[in-house]
């Protein structure tokens, strides 16, 4: 029999997807079950996009430009510059989802060996795809007594190494629904600069921020045009988690 790879062995299970299986099985003997383990939105997603889907008159389905259609590109960079952001259509490559945004992101930065730094708690598959890239991540944990506030910065430089390429975060945060503060994004920023590091944002709940709370990009912070990542989804936003239609965006 043919051996699967040290890779392959060792690539670790979702445990967001581990527990759907068990969750569906005791529903299904009459257990009340309340699903708190994967992101769905609970709002329909917008009529228009599923009536577009009903209505097309495709003949064929061709292969679309890598970097997905212009017209898309276009529409989302004119979004982004809606909420202030200094972002073009070149700016911006559609992608198969979020995760692979964040996939591709993060293979773009990081070598075998190499390390991003990560608040914890964190979505789970982060440690999955650094792992299919040999790459390994370095938690810092954040507390539940600071609303799990982004860690001291003196805490994240204490695990930078000459392997540590990148910073991820996730803003508004998955789990924790914490929103970063523009003096905890300017703080990394500084260090980011300081280090010579890559920022990733999974920015994917930004229009999830309640009693006034405001979601900053880190696309808005001056000096890091060179050094930051956007990650983004339709998953969140509209609800739409199975179109699989994300991007990630970058000077």
């Amino acid at each position: 029999m043919p051996k699967i790879s040290t890779r392959g062995q060792h690539m670790p299970e979702s445990p967001i997807r581990k527990l759907a299986p068990m969750a569906d099985a005791a529903a299904q003997r009459g257990t009340k079950i309340y699903y708190l383990n994967i992101g769905q939105p609970d709002i329909e997603s917008p009529a228009a996009a599923l009536d577009a889907v009903k209505r097309s008159d495709l003949r064929v389905l061709e292969y679309s430009p890598s970097a997905g259609f212009a017209t898309y590109r276009k529409g989302l960079a004119s979004y982004y510059q809606g909420i202030g952001l200094d972002v073009e259509a070149s700016d911006v490559i559609v992608t198969t989802g979020g995760s692979e945004a964040l996939s591709f992101a993060m293979g773009s930065m990081l070598d075998p060996g190499d390390e991003v730094i990560i608040p914890e708690p964190y979505y789970a598959n982060y440690f999955g795809f650094a792992q299919a890239l040999g790459a390994k991540v370095v938690s810092v944990p954040s507390s539940i007594e600071s609303g799990f506030a982004l860690p001291p910065i003196a805490e994240l430089e204490a695990r930078i190494t000459p392997r540590t390429k990148a910073v991820l975060v996730c803003n508004p945060g998955n789990p924790t629904g914490y929103v970063y503060h523009r003096d905890e994004l300017e703080a990394l920023r500084d260090m980011a600069l300081k280090h010579d590091l890559f920022v990733i944002a999974d920015e994917v709940y930004r229009e999830f921020v309640y009693d006034g709370a405001e979601a900053i990009s880190v696309l808005s912070l001056a000096g890091l045009e060179q050094h930051a990542v956007l990650i983004d989804s339709v998953s969140k936003r509209y609800s739409m988690c199975g179109a699989r239609i994300g991007c990630m965006v970058s000077k």
